[in-house]
């Protein structure tokens, strides 16, 4: 498809953007950055996902001058991410090595090292609470010192750091399907487009950086039997990662620091041929993202699987599914046909006339 540029009107677009900033201050109030990253913890998680940066001053950032605009959010991130140079790649990452600050499995009651509820918006009632509209900064820092002064359990035998992982006793047990180690080294989407039939790193990073509310659309609809038979969750993981880069290969890495990520492992039972027979087992689907974002990471983890098995349903589909989840190249379709099309449309409208004329004579 071609486009033909369309010139003048610089004047009509300079207006256009004073009135977009005159629209941001016309109440005259002021947040500030920082109180965007220490409040909307959600909101900048999914954009520091969906943007593949992380970087909560740059993500709230990037929320004030988009409005709270999550789309244009995303795009301004993944535009500043593509200015910055690529030094190293981080080596590769254990999630059992991570802080752990929420961990539940939904699979088993009682899990070694225990469920840890953390921060989580799955046990309230879903309730306006209008005592936040007069909250002031004193309220706020008298809940903070109430928290931080509440007398908690002795807490050390709690082990946060290399819990075990749930799948690893089904796996002793036999119970999940075994397959051969692949240590081939994983295709970077941002540096090479993907061709079809990708391999999986390549979808696992698609996903990822995929809209919230598609891959949860998606995943969703795999629950309703669109892909997947209805999966257990094993366990989700909410935590600090730490992270190593490697300087030369025959160093030892050195750590960075830690990022902030949600991990979920999900048990989908598969019928298995073996010793000429069919045994049930388990597959795992696999969902991980920046920040504390559950319900896309369970998501993920029911489409990763549907695309790993192959199907006939739509989310089977690599190319459905992969080339529609991503925020950037979806939004930015369906928002070039607010620009100029002039010339296709007067072409159209043309052979219409034209047409009519032709069947009236």
């Amino acid at each position: 498809m071609a486009y033909v540029a369309v010139r003048g009107g610089a004047e009509a677009i300079e207006a256009s953007l004073e009135h977009l900033q005159y629209e941001r201050v016309k109440h005259g109030v002021h947040i500030d950055t920082a109180a965007l990253e220490a409040t909307m913890r959600g909101f900048l998680d999914q954009v520091m996902s969906e943007s593949s940066l992380y970087s909560e001053r740059l993500a709230s950032l990037a929320m004030k001058q988009s409005e709270g605009n999550s789309e244009e959010a995303v795009f301004l991130l993944r535009a500043h991410r593509s200015t910055l140079p690529r030094l190293y790649y981080s080596t590769v990452t254990d999630p059992r090595e991570m802080f752990v600050l929420r961990r539940i499995s939904s699979s088993f009651k009682d899990i070694p090292g225990g469920q840890i509820l953390g921060a989580s918006h799955d046990y309230l009632h879903r309730l306006l609470d209008f005592e936040l509209v007069e909250e002031t900064e004193a309220d706020v820092l008298v809940k903070k010192c109430q928290f931080e002064q509440e007398d908690v359990p002795d807490s050390s035998d709690l082990q946060l750091e290399r819990l075990p992982k749930v799948m690893d006793y089904l796996r002793a047990e036999g119970l999940l399907r075994e397959f051969p180690v692949n240590d081939t080294e994983p295709s970077d989407v941002t540096k090479k487009a993907m061709a079809f039939p990708t391999n999986r790193s390549q979808r696992l990073q698609t996903l990822t950086r995929g809209q919230t509310g598609t891959v949860t659309s998606l995943g969703y609809a795999g629950l309703r039997g669109y892909g997947a038979s209805h999966p257990n969750v094993g366990e989700v993981r909410v935590g600090w990662q730490p992270i190593h880069v490697a300087v030369q290969d025959d160093e030892d890495p050195y750590y960075i620091g830690a990022i902030k990520l949600t991990e979920v492992e999900s048990f989908i039972p598969v019928n298995v041929d073996k010793e000429q027979q069919q045994v049930l087992e388990f597959d795992v689907g696999y969902g991980a993202c920046f920040g504390q974002n559950e319900t896309k990471a369970i998501a993920m983890s029911i489409v990763d699987h549907a695309l790993e098995t192959g199907g006939t349903t739509p989310i089977h589909d690599e190319e459905f599914v992969l080339l529609h989840v991503d925020i950037i190249e979806s939004t930015g379709f369906i928002s070039h046909l607010k620009m100029p099309h002039y010339v296709t449309f007067q072409t159209k409208l043309e052979q219409m006339r034209n047409i009519k004329k032709e069947g009236k004579s």
